[in-house]
């Protein structure tokens, strides 16, 4: 299903506090990081803080550039983007001042903490996920309903461990700043708890005055039926690859990722590679890999056409190669058509053998995209 991009904004301290216990907010980052805050801030189409984070700091949560407002509203924007919180009790003070300022604002909470919402009369669009807190739904929500494809969460710490630790996040948008808080009642960024495994790839590092920004994105697989923000970027990535396909009127355009359990890329592949006028992107990918790769059995396989199943050109179609490589798990944008093979189902092959094969049709299109001379 199809998700905001989740950015997750924050400062920290050296040793990874977001704030001390004291009575004021503990101001970690610099005056220019908060303006380049404030530049992201305008970028997006929402910004999302925990019910919290309003008790503990009260902010206002606006894009305060007069500038940057102007140019929203200039691209046919609102002038602020849309203020969300998540609460689980409906705990919420009417007079905290993020009602108060900027633009529209939602509230997503349970059915019990919507009543109590409610009841506060806050100007608000109150959203219940049910029993409980559910992220997938409220993530679903704002893309569908709200029109959010770009997300920026500020915290607090709770959120962002929740977000993380369900595979949600897209990029971590990191300041350290260079003091020093030591008290163990004070929140820390990141709480205990089941991360997904691997390292997170560092996209960028950027001094601002006496803070350092690093960027992060996550690279691990989701494992079994969860897709995880990782997922999305290794297939996207995919589709991305079919486009240096050199074009053919016999074959798709097809790209094609293997990427092992922590997020290390095993090998990629494209659709005629190197030369080779009948070569397909899984078959050039696995190519790569020595057959005996441990890493194999636990990877996943991204592949922006779902793999053949018959084919003239080789003895073996894309199916049979992913199968006697051991993977057990592949996500594709795109269901072959009849146009070349009637009925292939690479997909029903590979879950009749028993592996995992989920299909994205969000990412159809870019598929679709280097093939558009094959589909009139």
């Amino acid at each position: 299903m199809p998700y905001p991009h989740v950015l997750l904004s924050a400062a920290v301290s050296l040793d990874g506090y977001l704030d001390d216990t004291g009575p004021d907010r503990l101001l970690l980052s610099s005056p220019a990081d908060f303006d380049r805050v404030d530049e992201v801030r305008a970028s997006v189409d929402a910004i999302l803080i925990g019910a919290g984070t309003i008790r503990a700091d009260n902010p206002r949560l606006l894009v305060n550039s007069p500038e940057r407002r102007a140019a929203r509203t200039a691209a046919g924007r609102p002038e602020y983007p849309l203020k969300v919180t998540v609460t689980a009790t409906g705990d919420l003070d009417p007079d905290a001042r993020f009602w108060h300022t900027g633009g529209e604002k939602i509230v997503y909470t349970t059915d019990e903490g919507a009543r109590r919402a409610r009841a506060l009369g806050i100007a608000a669009d109150v959203v219940a996920l049910g029993a409980d807190l559910d992220w997938p739904s409220l993530l679903k929500h704002l893309h569908d309903v709200r029109g959010v494809r770009l997300l920026m969460v500020e915290g607090g710490g709770t959120v962002h461990t929740q977000l993380l630790q369900q595979g949600l996040a897209d990029e971590l948008q990191l300041v350290l700043a260079p003091l020093f808080v030591g008290d163990p009642k004070a929140p820390r960024l990141f709480g205990p708890g089941g991360y997904q495994g691997g390292r997170l790839r560092l996209v960028e590092t950027r001094r601002i005055e006496d803070v350092v920004l690093m960027r992060y994105e996550p690279t691990a697989p989701g494992a079994g039926a969860a897709v995880s923000a990782a997922d999305r970027a290794w297939l996207r990535l995919a589709c991305e690859l079919a486009a240096e396909c050199p074009p053919s009127r016999t074959a798709f355009s097809v790209g094609a990722v293997v990427v092992a359990a922590d997020g290390t890329e095993l090998a990629r592949g494209h659709s005629r590679e190197a030369g080779d006028p009948v070569v397909h992107a899984e078959e050039a990918a696995l190519a790569k890999i020595p057959p005996a790769d441990p890493r194999l059995p636990a990877a996943t396989v991204y592949t922006s056409l779902e793999p053949c199943t018959r084919r003239a050109s080789r003895p073996h179609p894309c199916a049979e190669l992913i199968l006697r490589a051991g993977v057990r798990r592949v996500l594709t944008a795109w269901r072959e058509p009849d146009t070349f093979v009637t009925a292939a189902d690479g997909t029903g092959m590979l879950r009749e053998a028993g592996v995992r094969v989920l299909v994205l049709p969000e990412y159809e299109n870019a598929a679709k995209a280097p093939n558009g001379h094959l589909l009139g």
